[in-house]
């Protein structure tokens, strides 16, 4: 297939796939603030969500009916209109970031994280019982740099690599065997 004008990604499915694929990635973008996905699909989902969330802003009912009708999850929908909208009132579009995080093992497709820009890795991390130690934890990580933030997950990102490619090692070492 031709790729000159075409304006969306396909994925390779007929579009009902294909609409169902980008709405159950919208809907867990607005339940999690951050998921997991190849570059491409990144790319194509955050189209959607500005959308969704530039339209979020007006919160009428009409607009409410026209968000139902292209993601039907009543609690994405409530969140867009009544969380998210509001969060980025006063920012003019730009509301995600993709980061690339390297290839995946098994097929080597380059993968992202699609997360909102206000999205806080720390606090998202955090367990619900660890609320009381979290605020004294807070003014601790307040202080330390956001270099070291980052460099975590990417330690934590290098380590997962490092035992996927050991288990494919053994795998390997078990069909020869």
């Amino acid at each position: 297939m031709s790729s000159h004008r075409r304006r969306v990604k396909h994925f390779d499915r007929k579009s009902g796939p294909r609409k169902a694929l980008l709405r159950g990635l919208v809907t867990s973008l607005i339940e999690h603030g951050r998921i997991t996905t190849t570059v491409d699909r990144a790319k194509e989902v955050r189209r959607h969500v500005e959308k969704a969330i530039t339209l979020g802003k007006k919160g009428d009912l009409a607009t409410i009916r026209l968000l139902m009708s292209r993601y039907p999850n009543k609690e994405a929908v409530q969140t867009i209109v009544k969380d998210l909208a509001p969060r980025f009132k006063t920012r003019p579009g730009g509301y995600t970031r993709i980061i690339k995080i390297g290839r995946r093992p098994g097929d080597t497709a380059e993968m992202a994280f699609l997360e909102f820009v206000d999205y806080d890795f720390e606090a998202a991390s955090a367990q619900p019982e660890e609320k009381a130690d979290k605020k004294a934890a807070k003014t601790e990580k307040a202080a330390k740099p956001a270099a070291k933030a980052k460099k975590a997950s990417t330690k934590l990102v290098a380590a997962k690599k490092k035992s996927v490619k050991k288990t494919q090692k053994k795998a390997r070492a078990a069909a020869r065997a």
